[in-house]
């Protein structure tokens, strides 16, 4: 039977051709886009190249379509793999763009993750698209000291995203420690959310990582990116074919990764 696989954001870009290269391998993909004609639109592209895959429309920061998508997999085949791609960087630096940047890039995927851990295959696999900005090397020893605390559980790490919002609002968040980046922020939690997710499953066999697919030639990386697509898109792939118990780690291109 061929593993089902959920990936948000993709339409374009890496979540694009990690659908196209995963499809290939013979997995039953899930493509989902917030916009439903680009979404139908990716589905006809990968169809004239003769590669099938199903459709979904799926916006991470809707609750009511994050309900209605764990709903379809309330029976049997379960969801083996969740690729947690859908992303955004915003122009600016303000509390509007850390609220939205948060939204989609933490609070999404951690809200749709929790509703189809249910649903997942025991066994599963759960890829968590990051990025090397998601580093701590950017905060303060003592910012960096809590996100990679290893007792950290959700209620912390909201708490610390709490506290961000709260000194980019009142402009402090240099002199508190902060990276003066929404999506810097983003990626360092959805980090720390894979390493809380990995501890917890791990009865369950359900493996859980972050992957870095480097700096790559997308809408988001722009034309002078170091990387095409293809390479990028290799490094989730790799995370989403593991057939190792490696779990709760960052990487790149199967190459471990600080946090």
């Amino acid at each position: 039977m061929p593993r089902t696989v959920l990936i948000t954001g993709a339409n374009r870009g890496l979540g694009l051709e990690t659908a196209r290269q995963l499809a290939l391998r013979g997995d039953h993909v899930i493509l989902t886009s917030r916009d439903d004609a680009s979404g139908r639109a990716a589905v006809d592209e990968l169809a004239r190249d003769g590669i099938p895959v199903d459709y979904r429309t799926l916006d991470v920061t809707n609750a009511d379509d994050i309900r209605r998508i764990a709903a379809e997999f309330s029976a049997d085949p379960r969801l083996a793999v969740l690729i947690n791609n859908a992303a955004v960087s915003l122009h600016g630096f303000n509390s509007d763009v850390v609220r939205r940047t948060l939204a989609t890039n933490f609070y999404g995927a951690m809200n749709l993750t929790e509703a189809l851990l249910p649903v997942i295959a025991d066994g599963g696999i759960i890829v968590n698209v990051s990025s090397g900005m998601g580093e701590l090397s950017a905060y303060s020893r003592k910012l960096a000291a809590r996100f990679s605390d290893p007792s950290i559980d959700r209620e912390k790490l909201q708490a610390l995203l709490d506290e961000f919002a709260a000194a980019v609002a009142a402009g402090r968040q240099g002199y508190e420690g902060w990276p003066s980046s929404a999506y810097r922020v983003s990626k360092a939690a959805l980090n720390a959310y894979t390493r809380i997710l990995a501890g917890e499953l791990k009865p369950r066999g359900i493996r859980v990582n972050s992957v870095c697919p480097g700096w790559v030639r997308t809408r988001m990386g722009g034309a002078s990116a170091s990387r095409d697509v293809a390479k990028g898109a290799a490094s989730i792939v790799w995370a989403a074919t593991l057939d190792a118990p490696t779990s709760g780690g960052f990487y790149r291109d199967g190459r471990a990764l600080t946090w």
